[in-house]
């Protein structure tokens, strides 16, 4: 007989457990279980080694438009309360200073007016001249033959102390669902239960392991990354939407080369983050420059092929999933993007290439300062909407309507706005199993 909930969470990654947090703790739901295909919580993109361990707030992401980083910083303000109110500061969130660098003429009148534009939105937020990132971040003045790199550079960003930056969101995933279960004595958490069948029999939802096992709900979100939209096709649901795993590569340094997270300006015709600097707070706070960008067949990176077959199901190679690609690949910026992240995972030549590129941070970089980060980086989903012809940038949702269920895919900033796309999911269930939600105690906790 089946194990019966009210709601069901299934993924034990930041996404999930920020769900089975805030459903515990601000709604009066009776029974909730979070459903984890692994031995722990986090083994994958949450896991502090698979991602640079940011709060993505907006003010150094130059990708961000005003609209969204006006979006996205409430968010990730939801995580710096959630963990001053479990008092997790230097836990597993910490102050580092950061900033978004800006190279050349062009790039530094960017940053300037971009710094105008944004102050309003984060008030800590500084500006830096040369003098003051040699101040800073002297590596990244220092040129490679000695002395000061030529190039005009400008920078906006933040001191240590000045804001919250870095969090590791595989010991927060900890955190929220202990959290969860003390605040709900009937909830209860499952691990080795991979879910490979969810089938709905009048307003129950199913779900069935690879070990057989059976639980039902009324509700389900379903939090799983790529394997969301592989569940949600097995039901009929997404079919207009695609799947691109795209991964991301690390290289470590064996020293402080940076004091705090250096970003540089994203090219806006590429939809994936640009190569940044930043202090590794699992690594002895060595620098750990990256991610690069690599297109895998597979939804996840370190369990060998498993999920090659998924892959292919998520795909759904078709005319228009095919027209998508090669529309991606004659842009040439793109196209030569894509070549060359492939030759960063190419031994003898990927560190010679990598330095290249990491030297517009530190340009006193060489290739016997870096390490290929063997066993960093994750995967995210990006997803192709087949209706519209084109990637999608950001987090995508099915919900299915007046269905009882959700299905999340979340590339980056998908930590960062965990909370604030929990509360999302939050109103939905609430909304659909007639609950109640203390929203006032949740402004107060986590909207401060």
């Amino acid at each position: 007989m089946a194990q019966h909930f009210d709601v069901i969470v299934v993924g034990g990654g930041i996404s999930g457990a920020a769900l089975f947090y805030e459903l515990s703790k601000y709604t009066n739901v009776k029974k909730v279980a979070l459903i984890e295909k692994y031995h722990a919580l986090s083994t994958l993109n949450s896991k502090g080694t698979s991602n640079s361990q940011t709060i993505h707030s907006g003010d150094i992401e130059t990708n961000y438009t005003y609209e969204k980083a006006s979006k996205v910083k409430p968010n990730a303000d939801m995580i710096v309360n959630y963990a001053k109110l479990v008092k997790a500061e230097e836990k597993f969130m910490f102050s580092h200073q950061k900033m978004a660098l800006a190279v050349g003429e062009e790039e530094c009148a960017f940053m300037q007016k971009r710094y105008e534009e944004f102050k309003d939105i984060y008030p800590y937020i500084r500006k830096f001249d040369k003098v003051e990132i040699k101040r800073i971040e002297p590596k990244v003045v220092e040129a490679l033959g000695g002395g000061d790199r030529p190039e005009e550079i400008f920078a906006m960003g933040a001191l240590a102390g000045d804001c919250y930056t870095t969090v590791d969101f595989g010991k927060m995933s900890e955190s929220l669902a202990e959290e969860a279960m003390k605040a709900n004595q009937e909830n209860q958490m499952f691990f080795n239960e991979e879910i490979v069948n969810i089938y709905k029999k009048g307003d129950v939802f199913y779900l069935i392991s690879a070990n057989k096992t059976e639980f039902s709900a009324n509700f389900v979100v379903v939090n799983a990354g790529a394997h969301s939209l592989f569940l949600a096709h097995k039901m009929g649901y997404g079919l207009d939407y695609a799947c691109l795993p795209v991964a991301g590569s690390f290289y470590l340094t064996k020293k402080h080369l940076l004091n705090g997270k250096v970003y540089m300006v994203q090219n806006p015709k590429l939809p994936f983050a640009a190569l940044h600097g930043d202090p590794d707070i699992l690594c002895d706070m060595n620098t750990r420059f990256g991610p690069t960008a690599l297109v895998l067949p597979k939804l996840e990176r370190y369990h060998g092929l498993k999920s090659l077959p998924e892959f292919f199901t998520t795909l759904r190679l078709d005319g228009t999933t095919i027209k998508i690609l090669l529309d991606l690949m004659k842009d040439s910026t793109i196209r030569n993007y894509i070549l060359r992240n492939f030759l960063f995972e190419v031994p003898y030549l990927n560190k010679n290439l990598f330095v290249k590129d990491a030297r517009k941070i530190v340009p006193s970089l060489t290739t016997d300062d870096i390490t290929y980060a063997k066993g960093f980086g994750g995967v995210r989903p990006q997803v192709l909407n087949k209706t519209e012809k084109k990637l999608m940038l950001g987090e995508a949702s099915i919900v299915p309507q007046n269905q009882g269920i959700i299905f999340n895919m979340t590339p980056s900033p998908g930590a960062t706005s965990c909370m604030g796309n929990a509360l999302r999911d939050l109103r939905m269930v609430v909304d659909y199993l007639k609950l109640e939600f203390n929203e006032e105690l949740f402004n107060k906790e986590l909207r401060g």
